[in-house]
């Protein structure tokens, strides 16, 4: 959360992720109440952020996956603020069995937030906002959705994911500096092109050339077990420093782990370029945890947190994980 204070008397208040489908969701619900307040948060931060909620009238949150550890208190505090106001939960990520249904929750794995956010305001929303749903679903690889689909029929194709494009490298590059995400959601919600917002096009062309520095630095550093390969501190993007790990270490999941020394555990963005075979969320949700970590999110695409001292012992077993499904898949 990049801001925390008491409000009273509030219309509406927007939590979002700050990924590029997060910013998108929040702008297309800034779109549907553009009297709102929107701030970011994260699944292991949201419990606390919620405190930011009381005195709103309205309470909106979108992208921020719901994690299994604190399912049952999240939901009990959300009950909680659905007694006083009117809470919208629009998410998209796989949901702990312990804490599947509840009357404010609107999910469905099968599109991304951007999408789903779009949906279920489309009553309050003009009918151009769904260029914005299309650029989120491009950046959480949900672009081949029937909807998205057919929305891109609208559009020249071209133009969007040029667009799209522009915007995510943006974000990416600009890391945890919510004051440029927030400056973001304004223009967005006006359905402006990413390129004509300030700072955009300049932090993409920068993050761009970093993205390929990062991609060589990945050929020369990756490591390979049986079934993964990974990257340690590759200095540069997550998300992206694991695509190129799997593809430079020809296995069918990559990882990037970075050391965060106040936590003293290894940060991991891991991809999979087999989801067929391979559901990193669930070999996450069941492995970190014996490691003394947490993990999870989509199936070929998931983050996770070990501690130092295990990060070498859980690569072995996840690896050995990933093999058992694979195997088990071909047999099917």
């Amino acid at each position: 959360m990049t801001k925390s204070r008491k409000h009273e008397n509030k219309s509406t208040l927007i939590l979002t992720h700050g990924d590029s489908d997060g910013v998108c969701s929040g702008a297309i619900a800034k779109s549907a109440y553009p009297e709102a307040d929107v701030y970011f948060t994260s699944p292991v931060g949201v419990l606390d952020d919620l405190n930011i909620a009381d005195g709103y009238r309205n309470v909106i949150i979108c992208d921020i996956a719901i994690d299994e550890r604190h399912c049952v208190g999240l939901f009990k505090r959300l009950d909680g603020i659905a007694s006083v106001a009117n809470l919208t939960y629009i998410d998209h990520h796989p949901l702990p069995e312990r804490c599947v249904t509840a009357s404010w929750l609107h999910h469905d794995q099968s599109s991304c937030a951007s999408e789903l956010t779009y949906k279920v305001l489309e009553g309050r929303l003009s009918r151009d906002m769904r260029r914005v749903a299309i650029y989120g679903a491009i950046g959480d690889y949900y672009d081949t959705s029937p909807s998205v689909k057919e929305w891109l029929r609208d559009w020249d194709k071209r133009s969007l994911f040029f667009q799209a494009g522009t915007l995510i490298q943006a974000l990416i590059y600009s890391g945890r500096n919510y004051e440029f995400k927030r400056k973001l959601i304004a223009p967005l919600s006006h359905d402006k092109i990413p390129t004509e917002i300030t700072n955009v096009l300049r932090y993409a062309k920068e993050g761009a050339v970093l993205e390929e520095k990062l991609r060589i630095h990945v050929k020369h550093d990756v490591r390979a077990l049986n079934n993964l390969a990974y990257v340690v501190d590759p200095n540069g993007y997550m998300s992206k420093s694991a695509i190129y790990a799997a593809s430079y270490g020809q296995k069918d999941v990559g990882i990037s782990a970075e050391f965060r020394h106040k936590r003293n555990a290894y940060d991991m963005s891991l991809r999979s370029r087999n989801s067929g075979s391979v559901d990193l969320n669930r070999l996450l949700r069941r492995i970190a945890p014996e490691f003394g970590g947490s993990g999870g999110g989509h199936a070929s695409a998931a983050g996770a947190r070990i501690p130092k001292e295990s990060f070498d012992a859980f690569l072995r077993e996840f690896d050995k994980a990933i093999g058992v499904q694979k195997r088990r898949a071909a047999e099917l």
